[in-house]
């Protein structure tokens, strides 16, 4: 499986401008032979819209989703991005994940961060989507729900190789431990591989972090995308090709025997 991570420059409220970023990223990255393409936390109505996202909130058969469907299916790649869904009353920082067939799975967050998140959005109930892409199972999660072990254990005990992870993660002064240290141990700790796309730079409300990456079971990084510009991060990642890591930390196969 070949990954990439959209690391974005944040467009707080224009749908528009952020689906062309995405489409254009998704062709990018299929020219470099990705397989799937990661975007960042509500990246379709950009993260610091506020108030706005209520508004922009649509739902998994609106425009929003149909025009990620498209270009999954015009490049030919899998892309998954975050975006606000609308479910009646309720609105959920949600990530639709399409294939290159155009067909959509979709997770909402469970975890929601702070009075920003919390004033906007209805907690998911779900636990990580799990999917196939390129032949393999992997999960998706939300930014805040990585950092929870248990969210991530679960994901890797349902059968996932690999976490997909649209972020939002802020400037502050737990960004870059977060982002370099907590990251790679949820992948070691669980032995998948894990993908973390963030945006750089700043919109109104928020500064971001970037240091979006790609990092194997083992905790080492396979790329890393710097703390202030926007990139296209890849990696390729064979799960195979760390079984002696799962073998000499095998976490999973322990917890279950003790259970």
């Amino acid at each position: 499986m070949r990954i990439a991570v959209l690391q974005m420059s944040p467009a707080a409220g224009d749908v528009a401008e952020n689906l062309a970023r995405i489409d254009a990223a998704a062709g990018q990255a299929k020219a470099q032979e990705a397989d799937v393409l990661v975007a960042p936390e509500l990246a379709v109505p950009g993260y610091g819209a506020g108030d706005a996202l209520r508004d922009l909130a649509e739902s998994r058969e609106g425009e929003q989703v149909r025009s990620l469907r498209e270009s999954a299916q015009r490049h030919a790649i899998a892309v998954v991005a975050g975006f606000a869904e609308r479910d009646a009353a309720k609105v959920f920082n949600s990530a639709a994940a399409v294939d290159a067939a155009g067909r959509a799975t979709f997770y909402r967050k469970q975890n929601l961060y702070g009075p920003y998140e919390k004033a906007i959005f209805t907690p998911g109930d779900a636990p990580a989507t799990i999917l196939e892409i390129a032949d393999a199972p992997v999960g998706i999660l939300i930014c805040y729900d990585v950092e929870f072990p248990e969210c991530g254990r679960a994901a890797a005990l349902a059968g996932a190789q690999a976490l997909l992870v649209p972020t939002a993660l802020p400037e502050g002064p737990h960004a870059t431990f977060i982002a370099e240290k907590l990251v790679p141990v949820r992948a070691f700790e669980n032995q998948i591989a894990v993908a973390y796309a963030n945006y750089a730079g700043r919109d109104s409300r928020f500064t971001y972090a970037g240091r979006s990456c790609i990092v194997m079971p083992d905790g080492g990084e396979a790329a890393r995308a710097p703390a202030e510009v926007p990139a296209l991060i890849v990696a390729d990642y064979a799960p195979a090709a760390f079984a002696d890591s799962r073998a000499a930390n095998a976490y999973l196969q322990d917890l279950v025997r003790r259970g």
